[in-house]
């Protein structure tokens, strides 16, 4: 099973993750929904559309866009529909 940690804290984990261009791509509901809150940070793929970024609040630490996701994938990138990825630099990734 894949997990994210953060600050000592497993806040997603699934059986079901789909890896893309070397990120691990979670389920939306395999995420500790109360941890993660979405802000206005965004970023554009040329092939997935564009991505919008989530703050992470584990025990009175804040990891600013910890992890991203597609609401709105463009076809052909329908694997990363209602999935998360996460920067491995910001959290620990365990696959």
């Amino acid at each position: 099973m894949a997990k994210v940690m953060f600050n000592g804290t497993i806040v997603a984990q699934s059986d079901d993750t789909v890896e893309v261009e070397g990120n691990l791509y979670f389920p939306r509901e395999s995420l500790r929904r109360e941890l993660f809150t979405p802000n206005d940070n965004r970023s554009v793929c040329s092939w997935k559309g564009e991505a919008s970024y989530m703050t992470l609040t584990v025990d009175g630490v804040t990891g600013e866009d910890v992890g991203w996701f597609y609401p709105a994938p463009l076809e052909g990138a329908e694997i990363v529909a209602d999935r998360v990825a996460f920067y491995g630099s910001k959290v620990e990734i365990e696959a």
